[in-house]
């Protein structure tokens, strides 16, 4: 029996304005009838994952978590001490962050208390990140103040030379201190080294006494990919990306901006709780 859905945000829990589409909603509430606990999961930090639930009964999230910065922290709900916490190396960020600035690429840092620090960003992105709360325009060419970092983005709309880039510049300069990913269809994430999502998952599933078999891990692109597959169940939205798709258990009818979460309940969840 499913005790647990950690959801990502973006793209699969929120509309593309970032609101959580009515439907959702109800499916919280039907969720919190049936004792099953709600997490969201993101690459977002606590703060920002949090305003979306502005206007949210809190009760539907109480004694729940949150997993934020891709796995790195896990945190009980209303409490903004991190369970766990997991850092970029910073000698290695800021020869990212210098390799960005001489090539003048869009990029994103995170600091540890949900601000992220925007560079170069282009107009579509700007009004992407004007819905959304603590970003900071940072022209700085380091890092000397930012100095702890969950994580680091590379911005680009040509996502298949995203991944060139990734592939060909990034990945040789990580060694044993970071991973990568890809989100959004235009974002390069680089994560300390063994943190993602799964990682998040397991560390949530021991904090709150939950069999990892008795996790839903519901999610719509790579940066979800390893919680897709630690969770008993891993499922996705209709809008999935072509690289989460084959790893999926199921892959639901409904895409983000509709609210997905009613049908996963009904699907999955309500069948194990017959009567109720």
């Amino acid at each position: 029996m499913y005790k647990l859905v950690a959801s990502d945000m973006d793209e699969t829990f929120l509309d593309g304005e970032h609101h959580i589409p009515s439907p959702n909603v109800g499916a919280l509430r039907r969720l919190r009838e049936l004792g099953v606990l709600f997490v969201p999961s993101s690459g977002r930090g606590y703060r920002s994952i949090l305003d979306n639930f502005e206007g949210v009964d809190p009760a539907l999230l109480e004694g729940s978590y949150v997993v934020s910065y891709n796995g790195a922290f896990v945190y009980r709900y209303g409490n903004p001490e991190p369970l766990t916490e997991h850092h970029l190396d910073h000698d290695l960020a800021e020869r990212l962050w210098e390799l960005g600035v001489r090539r003048g690429l869009a990029m994103h840092a995170y600091d540890t208390d949900s601000h992220v620090f925007v560079r170069n960003a282009p107009k579509v992105e700007q009004v992407y990140l004007s819905s959304l709360k603590h970003i900071v325009p940072f022209e700085d060419e380091d890092l000397s103040r930012v100095p702890v970092l969950p994580k680091l983005i590379f911005m680009s709309e040509d996502f298949a030379w995203l991944h060139d880039f990734g592939r060909d510049v990034v990945q040789p300069m990580l060694g044993d201190k970071a991973d990568i990913t890809y989100s959004s269809g235009r974002y390069l994430e680089v994560v300390p080294k063994g943190v993602n999502k799964g990682t998040g998952l397991r560390d949530l599933a021991r904090i709150a006494g939950v069999g990892i078999d008795e996790t839903i891990g519901f999610g719509d692109s790579a940066n979800d990919l390893e919680m897709i597959r630690a969770a008993g169940l891993g499922v996705a939205v209709a809008n999935v990306s072509d690289d989460l798709r084959p790893h999926c258990d199921l892959i639901l009818d409904t895409p983000a901006d509709q609210g997905a979460l009613p049908e996963l309940v009904r699907r999955v969840i309500e069948p194990e709780h017959p009567g109720k």
